[in-house]
């Protein structure tokens, strides 16, 4: 009996401040552990949407500050109730009763503290983190009827329909396959969604690429005559670069009548395969096909362009050669003026200076019955680039400090 009635009466003598300490340590408890829950989830959902953010990295100090006072609180409790069971007493244990409600109450308040200061983003967070099944089922709904008006279409065989088609399915078994992960799962749902609104625009054109290929065959077809024109005076021109001009002023320009005579047959061919493909309501393969001849007829442009402006070019030369050299030499003197106005004489004037002498060498070549004007040109435009690079970069550069 004896030892009943101690039991009896084990709250009594110095152990009774423990029951009026348990109802504050476990309500700043439990408040600590409500906000740290709550900040806990938000955090979990900004590392799950916007992992870039780093939201868990800025949560660390405050979560251990939880951590801490929570460990804190159940070591005494297992303190609390010894001292309850047996009767013992505890050394300062109402004062560490209100030290550890001080403590909770702290963590609770660095626990506010980091809600408040990222609320908006954690907010978001939760909102988009709690959407993102609904928008996974939704935008698999949308897919898979698209898909379905894909399949059944006219223009399922367009060559675009299928190829989107395909992806809209690989789009839907990555989505499937993601998981549990809500990052994984909206970046498969994002994709989807990408992938059948294209699905959604290429069943939208379909019905006007029928006169869109025709339109685009024509028009490809009359600039294919055009070239054809143009390319009957690349003989001649290379004829009379021959005659006129030193040999080295054409020998690069050797290969252009037959280089561009093979682009012109490329683009007749593609454009015979284009209406063949039109005619077999195909009018995707005949749009790409047009594509194809026209950078045959671009490629036929430049090798006939490269000889008949050649010789303008050179014609231009040598009626005026000094018109050239004076060009140049006026570039010289503006960057040397420019050298003088920043100070950077010391570092640029004597590379200016030699431009000079390339100058004078170059303009001194044209003698003879054939002066090689190519080489004129070319070494007088390498000297120009050489002042534009020497400007630009001393427009950059700062000047000399003023002492």
């Amino acid at each position: 009996m004896a030892g009943r009635r101690r039991g009896w009466f084990r709250s009594s003598g110095s152990n009774e401040w423990i029951q009026q300490a348990r109802p504050a340590l476990t309500a700043a408890f439990l408040d600590m552990d409500r906000r740290q829950s709550a900040a806990e989830a938000a955090v979990h959902a900004s590392e799950e949407v916007f992992p870039d953010r780093r939201m868990s990295a800025h949560w660390e100090a405050a979560r251990s500050r939880c951590y801490d006072a929570a460990g804190a609180y159940l070591a005494l409790n297992d303190e609390l109730d010894t001292a309850e069971r047996d009767g013992t007493p505890i050394p300062q244990g109402q004062a560490r009763a209100d030290a550890l409600v001080r403590q909770l109450n702290a963590a609770a308040g660095v626990v506010d503290e980091f809600y408040r200061g990222n609320q908006a983003q954690l907010e978001n967070a939760v909102v988009v983190y709690g959407t993102v099944p609904q928008l996974a089922q939704q935008v698999k709904i949308t897919a898979a009827g698209v898909r379905r008006q894909a399949a059944e279409s006219e223009y399922v065989d367009y060559p675009s329909v299928r190829r989107l088609s395909a992806a809209v399915d690989e789009a839907l078994i990555t989505l499937e396959a993601a998981g549990p992960a809500a990052a994984a799962v909206r970046d498969a749902a994002n994709r989807l969604e990408a992938v059948t609104k294209e699905l959604t625009e290429a069943l939208a054109q379909a019905p006007s690429r029928q006169q869109a290929a025709s339109t685009a065959i024509s028009s490809a077809s009359t600039r294919l005559s055009a070239v054809r024109t143009r390319a009957e005076g690349l003989a001649p021109a290379f004829s009379a670069l021959l005659r006129e001009f030193n040999a080295a002023s054409s020998a690069d320009l050797a290969d252009n009548g037959r280089e561009s005579q093979r682009a012109i047959d490329a683009a007749d061919a593609a454009l015979v395969r284009a209406r063949v493909a039109l005619a077999k309501d195909n009018p995707e393969s005949a749009l790409d096909l047009t594509t194809s001849a026209r950078g045959s007829l671009s490629e036929a442009e430049q090798q006939v362009d490269a000889v008949t402006k050649r010789l303008t070019m050179l014609r231009e030369v040598r009626d005026n050669p000094q018109e050239k050299t004076k060009a140049v030499r006026f570039r010289l003197r503006d960057a040397q003026m420019l050298a003088v106005g920043r100070g950077l004489t010391t570092e640029w004037g004597s590379v200016l200076d030699a431009q000079v002498d390339r100058i004078d060498r170059i303009a001194a070549t044209l003698s003879g019955r054939h002066p090689d004007y190519w080489a004129y040109v070319t070494e007088l435009d390498s000297i120009a680039d050489f002042i534009a690079g020497v400007v630009d970069r001393m427009r950059k550069q700062p000047g000399p400090r003023q002492g």
